[in-house]
């Protein structure tokens, strides 16, 4: 008990050789690595970054020729710095568990890479270092691709207010799913008082807003299902569901959150475009962003149609 004990809080190289599997298997080791990043569940994580810091082991098996100081031939300590800024440049996270996760699932598919210690601690929260260390091998890895590295190839459909109240709106609909082409629908903001003070209040209130009239919507039109995850979005698309988005999720976890963009929601429909690959953006109602983000066609239909 003791041991464990005190192997429980070693630096992971110290816990890689305590548990080792294969004692011939080599070992490399990142050692307070620290990075400034925005992370963490609580509100007052929010628009604020803190220092986190990474301890990393990756053991490696033996290289099957002579390396001949050939840096091509090794598993790089550049390698595992690139998962770390990776993953942390993905999204915004709540967890430490779900980056170490990341981290661990990233450099395990390095083909070298036979098992990995991530320990990872947050240094500004309380009077100490506040953290969560996992051991993964080659036999956790998942094969199958996250859903944040593949594009949707979707068809992103903004509607006015006057496009949502139209009498066409459900002939539109009807149209647009004869393309065979995964349908995602934004809405604007119900009218409300965005009299807040500060910039994240406001901001809240605007995507509340939003979401409020993406559940009013798909009330009226049964064939839609409100959306708020990049997994429910995902899923949505594959099994032909049409969704209606609720963007409160999505923007509060970006990286680079575009909280600058919550007033003008045809902007922030493009953004959402250029997140999810999107195909297409139609703005039914409304003019084309004036600086789109997204690389997809875009396409305006004048509110003389509706």
């Amino acid at each position: 008990m003791a041991d464990e004990v005190k192997h429980a809080f070693e630096h992971p190289l110290e816990r890689s050789l305590a548990s080792a599997q294969d004692p011939a298997l080599d070992r490399i080791s990142l050692r307070d690595h620290i990075v400034a990043v925005e992370i963490g569940a609580f509100q007052a994580e929010r628009d604020m970054t803190q220092r986190i810091s990474f301890n990393v082991v990756v053991e490696v098996r033996h290289a099957a020729k002579d390396l001949g100081d050939d840096v091509d031939l090794i598993l790089s300590y550049d390698r595992v710095t690139e998962a770390i800024d990776i993953e942390l440049a993905a999204e915004r996270l709540n967890l430490l568990e779900t980056l170490a996760e990341r981290v661990a699932d990233r450099i395990l598919k390095e083909p070298q890479a036979e098992r990995v210690f991530v320990r990872i601690e947050k240094l500004d929260r309380g009077g100490g270092a506040l953290g969560v260390e996992i051991v993964r091998a080659m036999s956790d890895v998942s094969s199958a691709a996250s859903a944040s590295d593949a594009a949707l190839n979707a068809r992103v459909v903004f509607l006015s207010e006057a496009a949502m109240s139209s009498r066409n709106v459900s002939n539109w609909i009807d149209q647009l799913t004869k393309t065979q082409v995964p349908l995602v629908l934004v809405v604007p903001p119900a009218r409300s008082d965005l009299s807040a003070r500060t910039r994240l209040a406001k901001a809240h209130v605007a995507l509340l807003a939003m979401e409020q009239n993406a559940w009013i919507f798909a009330a009226t039109e049964p064939r839609c299902a409100v959306v708020e995850t990049r997994t429910e979005l995902d899923w949505a698309c594959k099994n032909e569901q049409i969704s209606v988005w609720a963007p409160q999720k999505f923007v509060m976890d970006a990286v680079e959150s575009p909280l600058h963009l919550v007033d003008d929601p045809v902007a922030l429909a493009d953004w959402f475009c250029s997140q999810i690959g999107a195909l297409e953006l139609v703005v039914v109602g409304e003019e084309l962003p004036t600086s789109p983000m997204s690389l997809c066609r875009a396409v305006a239909v004048e509110s003389e149609a509706i």
